[in-house]
């Protein structure tokens, strides 16, 4: 059995983005297996070129990523102003590598982490994992509208 690695990247995961570090902090192309395994298990995050996401990388607080060997099957992120509001994003767990508790684990260190645990609200965003994201105390809101604007 191929060895399973939880990263918590330090804050805009440097490693992955410029040197495309895996486990044991040993290159193995992570940037680019990101973006395939993005394009394979996430229809929302399909496209994203490497530029674009070495700036979301870049721009994001907390980073989680789960590897397998050398193979990414898990990644999560999020952005907080530390105090008031947060806002989890890009929780995906490859297809092949469900329902083995990995989601959980990516939840978990992503609602552990120093900034995010000190946060007073917390944002997600889902389609159809309502249930899945309900053990972790998330609700629906029936009282807010969301908003989007495509800039």
């Amino acid at each position: 059995m191929k060895e399973i690695s939880l990263i918590n990247h330090f804050k805009g995961a440097i490693g992955l983005r410029f040197f495309g570090l895996g486990p044991n902090l040993k290159p193995t192309n992570g940037l680019n297996k990101l973006q395939r395994f993005l394009n394979r298990n996430a229809l929302w995050a399909k496209g994203r070129t490497i530029n674009d996401l070495k700036k979301c990388l870049a721009n994001s607080d907390v980073i989680v990523s789960l590897w397998v060997g050398n193979e990414i099957v898990g990644f999560g992120r999020a952005l907080t102003d530390g105090i008031y509001r947060g806002v989890l994003w890009d929780i995906v767990i490859d297809q092949n590598h469900q329902g083995k508790g990995f989601g959980k684990l990516i939840v978990k260190n992503l609602l552990s982490s120093k900034k995010i645990k000190t946060t007073e609200k917390l944002y997600l965003m889902t389609t159809n994992q309502k249930s899945f994201y309900s053990q972790f105390n998330f609700k629906e809101v029936t009282n807010q509208n969301l908003l989007i604007s495509e800039v």
